[in-house]
């Protein structure tokens, strides 16, 4: 997944319904970050929704709704199987699905039965509709807004949660999870429109102290079910959502108090006690909420005794409640009036814990927190340079795949190593084979890649954000940089897919290695210019396609959407991070991706050049007007077709370099190769060609065949293992070699038997 930059008019909102969190990879450059509040784990393989909420700058005087429903990305690219915000935020868990509206359910869902609706009309239709209805309120807009949650609305719905607050009966049957969501839809499209919608005032913040005092004072507001759960988490959420952050510190309190084991059968109720951490990780913007905690810090103690009392998480799947406690524990080190009690909290935790093993996820998230809001004080904590120490700790694998490709991993053996270097070695003929480029764009300087994996997802999660600064409520992610500063080093961080063991797979490797791939050879300059018009449909769409087509795997998710038939082609074009959700950026991104390549690829081809020139305006025009809605019919036929399993052929582009037909057999020349080279172990195959004067780039690739040749160049004299220019190493026989500006005249290519290898091609060109 590539990472998209934050936003920091969205630092402080109302957080959205939900939050989808597949993503695909990401790149850009690692940035300083305020630890975020809680962190969005998933609980199995491919994580699913996490509400989260988390960060970038913060407006104290402007607190925006957090939409749960988009989260920066950036290129640092996100994969598509899990994505979160990285400040550390607190965790969400990511257990029952909450996915974005169904198509079915969004339209049965009419703005304007809520729009043309008053007093009690309105709140029965409320509570009539379904939450997955309410939930698209969320994304209303202009004078919709206003009718739906001016004022006036906002405090019918509040008087109508107080009044059926007393006979609550811990469920649904009565409306009162959709009441709640609808005013936070009201806060959340408000604060993005104010002028539209009108200003909240003194009455609205009665109301909703009246609404949220009757809730919270309602016996069966407490039962341990998933049926008073859907409501109570919204209800916690609302809390912030209405800045009453102060008002409500005792229902912290009481919901960090009376959790225990029960609570852990509800994934609903587990989100309520995590979202206390969202109420906390935001109270931070609020002077009243800072000067509530003041006059009494028995929040502190809550905070403090949830994570000590509870390390018997650690390790398990809610872990994210014993280090989210600790975080936002620590987060109070900001607050200098309350910065000596704090450390003397978090060192006591930060003893009791280590930066290894069971107790990492509490130890780290304590020591994020020194390390932004405390850091001359490190020395006592023994956080200290600790993005460093936590590398050196947690990342010792080390492994060189080629001259290009570096593996830093948590722990993998020999033969994972090896297996993984094939795999992205061989990427790489099969990408430009598709892309059809001639070499990288112009000042792009990403000549290797540093790929780092960790061990598990709980290893990616607990670690990358304070070694990299990065999100991790994601698959994976790129960070590719400025490809034209001098030194930078573009890599993409990943980890083992632990739910697939015994095999071994690095989530998303090729996925991210195609982020990489794509922005060395086809897109011109940094992440920022690359999004500059509406490019995701293509970054991210490739990034699947090369990845399942390269590994011959079927896309059955994708082509389950085609037959929804949801977008059209045009409407694909349009796709950014903000207005997308992972179907339509990863599945949807996918199949039009697939279908231009199949059946338009002369557009492709010219696309491609305007990307790689950096003519974002011309790419443009050619999608929505040279292009504009003329496929659309046949990618309507298209559609159809695929989802009954006909989707057209997706084979390997063909390698058509020719033989090379000098009388010499080893001499190699102009776009062509020498195949069936064999040598036993030890031995050499010696190769040579002529090089013209001005050309700009020689590039030699080894691939084929079976055992294990290295590729050696040499532009003075016969190449060898102690006597070379350069060399691409490491098991398997796919190697590639890009020599810049290469002199005129004679120069020099070997494959060195690291062990006997036979049917092994060589191939030039420049």
């Amino acid at each position: 997944m590539l990472s998209a930059p934050s936003q920091a008019a969205e630092a402080r909102s109302p957080l959205a319904s939900t939050v989808t969190s597949n993503g695909a990879d990401v790149d850009a450059a690692p940035r300083t970050h305020d630890p975020d509040g809680p962190t969005a784990r998933p609980l199995t393989a491919p994580a699913t929704d996490a509400d989260h909420i988390g960060s970038e700058a913060v407006d104290p005087s402007r607190r925006a709704p957090l939409s749960a429903s988009k989260d920066a990305l950036r290129r640092d690219y996100d994969s598509p199987e899990d994505s979160k915000p990285r400040h550390p935020a607190p965790s969400m868990k990511a257990g029952k699905d909450r996915k974005a509206v169904t198509a079915a359910a969004a339209a049965a869902c009419e703005v304007g039965d809520f729009t043309s609706r008053t007093g009690s009309a309105l709140v029965q239709q409320i509570k009539a509709s379904t939450t997955d209805c309410v939930n698209t309120l969320f994304s209303v807009k202009g004078n919709d807004g206003y009718l739906a949650f001016r004022e006036a609305q906002m405090v019918t719905v509040a008087d109508a949660l107080r009044d059926g607050s007393a006979a609550y009966p811990g469920d649904s049957s009565t409306g009162t999870p959709q009441l709640v969501l609808y005013l936070r839809a009201g806060y959340y499209v408000q604060y993005y429109d104010p002028e539209t919608v009108g200003t909240y005032g003194t009455a609205l913040r009665t109301a909703i102290r009246g609404g949220l005092d009757a809730f919270f004072a309602s016996s069966h507001s407490s039962d341990v079910t998933d049926a008073n759960g859907e409501t109570l988490a919204e209800a916690v959420t609302l809390i912030d959502s209405a800045e009453e952050n102060a008002r409500y510190l005792y229902v912290l309190k009481r919901l960090l108090a009376d959790y225990d084991s029960s609570y852990n059968d509800s994934w609903y109720m587990l989100n309520a006690v995590n979202n206390v951490y969202t109420v906390t990780f935001r109270g931070h913007q609020l002077p009243e909420f800072v000067k509530a905690v003041e006059d009494d810090p028995s929040l502190l103690d809550a905070l403090r005794s949830f994570a000590s009392d509870h390390l018997d998480l650690l390790g398990t799947d809610q872990s994210y409640l014993t280090s989210n406690a600790g975080r936002e524990l620590a987060r109070f080190l900001q607050e200098a009036s309350l910065r000596t009690q704090v450390r003397t909290m978090v060192t006591d935790l930060l003893a009791r814990t280590s930066m290894t093993g069971r107790t990492a996820p509490l130890w780290v998230g304590l020591a994020e927190m020194t390390d932004f809001y405390d850091r001359a004080n490190c020395t006592a904590y023994g956080t200290c340079d600790l993005a460093e120490r936590l590398r050196d700790a947690v990342l010792p694998v080390s492994f060189t795949c080629s001259s290009s490709i570096r593996i830093i991993a948590q722990q993998m053996t020999a033969d994972e190593l090896a297996a993984s270097c094939t795999s992205l070695r061989e990427q790489d003929a099969y990408f430009h084979r598709i892309a059809k480029d001639d070499g990288p764009v112009a000042q792009d300087g990403n000549s290797t890649i540093e790929v780092v994996a960790f061990d598990s997802s709980t290893d990616y999660q607990t670690y990358a954000g304070a070694i990299y600064g990065i999100d991790t409520n994601n698959g994976g992610m790129y960070l590719e940089g400025d490809p034209a500063a001098a030194g930078n080093q573009p890599r993409f961080i990943a980890y083992e897919a632990e739910w697939v063991r015994p095999e071994f797979q690095i989530w998303n490797l090729n996925h991210e290695y195609t982020h990489y791939l794509d922005g060395r050879f086809n897109m011109y300059g940094d992440f920022e210019a690359g999004i500059s018009t509406p490019t995701i449909w293509w970054i991210e769409g490739f990034a699947e396609y090369v990845s399942y087509s390269y590994r011959d795997v079927t896309y059955d998710a994708a082509l389950e959407q085609a037959g929804a038939q949801t977008y059209t082609l045009r409407t694909l074009f349009d796709t950014t991070y903000e207005n997308a959700d992972q179907t339509r950026v990863y599945n949807w991104g996918y199949l039009a991706v697939r279908y231009m390549l199949q059946s338009h690829r002369a557009d492709v081809d010219t696309l491609l050049g305007h990307y790689r020139t950096g003519d974002w305006d011309a790419a443009r025009t050619l999608l929505t007007s040279t292009i504009g809605t003329r496929y659309d019919a046949d990618w309507a036929t298209w559609l159809t077709a695929c989802a009954s399993g006909d989707c057209g052929t997706v084979t390997t582009p063909p390698d058509t370099t020719d033989e090379c037909t000098g009388q010499d057999v080893r001499e190699l020349g102009q776009d062509c190769a020498r195949s069936g080279l064999a040598a036993a172990i030890g031995d050499y195959v010696y190769l040579y060609l002529y090089v013209p004067e001005g050309t700009a780039q020689l590039e030699i690739t080894s691939s084929g065949g079976t055992g294990d040749a290295d590729l050696y160049y040499s532009a003075d004299g016969w190449a060898t293992t102690s006597g070379y220019t350069d060399r691409a190493t490491g098991s398997g026989n796919a190697h590639t070699l890009k020599i810049s500006a290469p002199k005129a005249g004679a120069h020099y290519i070997s494959l060195h038997a690291a062990d006997g290898f036979d049917g092994v091609s060589v191939s030039t060109a420049y």
